[in-house]
């Protein structure tokens, strides 16, 4: 068993248990968000295991019980964001590269996300196979919040879930237990916490319903009562109109939510509305990593992702002075220009 940094320093531990390939993150005190580091660590050990016979499958977990892993290092991409952002892309490069990577891999990829799963643990954890969630799981794609889009495939993942969930995730932030996790599909199975240990030796000994042995019900869905209002308020193309219903509606609920999307970044509302539509549409996984890696040079040199970290993250005084202030502010050739191809030899690509 791993246990964090009593067994070693390397914020990913990477081996081979039996015939599985084992990846564990291991950056606990920062709840496993991932860097450039790590990213690179996973790809070389996926690439390792991917032609290997004796690897039949690969299992990813978390070190420690503080969640499974809260996104990226958002201060470095903000820091990078502020000049060149060179390295932010740098690393956008190779987290897509990965996220990628583990969407085509050739082999049965399990994730236990217990605890924490944001941002980038979402972009690591939603190309596997088997999904198991835990009552500690809580799951968000809380981007609008710092001026940032839902990145790492969510113009992929998120317009696929049922109706309209994955347009009100991303643009509300929600953060859903597992209940609703696995009710929605982003999940595939629930393990009480207390299971996580044996779930994870049957896995790496390859036993026969490995999960479906430990796996329970996670209990009712809360989100249940208003899956017809979310599929109804939020299956418009423009961020106005779904504002519009909202308060047109006029339920306790549906006025709950146009309060929360009146705090977000109109910019990042924007962007991440249409990248889902444009994603909706796209037929491959690697044509929405090369729209989401043009969004995201140019969107952390913008000033609302500076701002949104600024406000959440190192002032945390989560007052964020956005501009354009208002919905009416951002233009569609303001859009246009964040959607642009880059330059040839700029473009996104898969690893060879």
């Amino acid at each position: 068993m791993f246990d964090g940094d009593s067994v070693s320093e390397a914020e990913v531990i990477t081996g081979i248990e039996g015939s599985v390939g084992r990846i564990t993150l291991n950056r606990p005190k920062a709840l496993h968000a991932l860097n450039l580091g790590m990213c690179e660590a996973m790809t070389a050990a996926l690439l390792a295991w991917r032609d290997d016979p004796a690897v039949i499958s690969v299992l990813i977990d978390h070190a420690g019980e503080r969640g499974f892993c809260a996104g990226g290092d958002i201060r470095m991409i903000a820091e990078s964001g502020a000049t060149d952002a060179v390295e932010a892309k740098a690393f956008f490069l190779t987290e897509y590269r990965l996220n990628h990577l583990m969407v085509e891999y050739p082999k049965p990829i399990r994730a236990i996300v217990d605890g924490i799963v944001m941002g980038g643990g979402v972009g690591i954890s939603e190309p596997a196979g088997v999904r198991i969630a835990t009552e500690r799981t809580t799951y968000a794609m809380p981007e609008t919040g710092i001026g940032l889009f839902p990145d790492v495939g969510g113009g992929w993942f998120l317009p696929r879930l049922p109706g309209e969930a994955g347009t009100w995730l991303a643009l509300t932030g929600a953060r859903l237990k597992a209940a609703d996790t696995v009710a929605l599909g982003i999940h595939t199975h629930f393990v009480e916490t207390a299971g996580v240990e044996a779930v994870k030796a049957d896995l790496l000994a390859d036993a026969p319903g490995a999960v479906t042995r430990h796996a329970s019900d996670p209990g009712p869905a809360s989100l249940a009562p208003y899956r017809e209002a979310i599929d109804r308020l939020f299956a418009f193309d423009t961020v106005e109109d779904i504002f519009a219903a909202l308060e047109a509606d006029g339920s306790d609920w549906a006025l709950a939510q146009l309060a929360i999307l009146k705090t977000k970044s109109p910019q990042s509302l924007k962007v991440t509305l249409r990248q889902l539509r444009v994603g909706r549409a796209m037929k491959t996984f690697a044509e929405v990593m090369a729209m989401e890696y043009r969004l995201g040079g140019r969107v952390v040199r913008s000033h609302d992702f500076q701002e949104g970290v600024r406000a959440v993250i190192v002032d945390k005084d989560n007052t964020p002075k956005w501009s354009p202030a208002t919905l009416e502010g951002v233009t569609d050739a303001d859009l246009d220009a964040l959607f642009a191809p880059l330059p040839a030899d700029e473009e996104w690509t898969p690893l060879t």
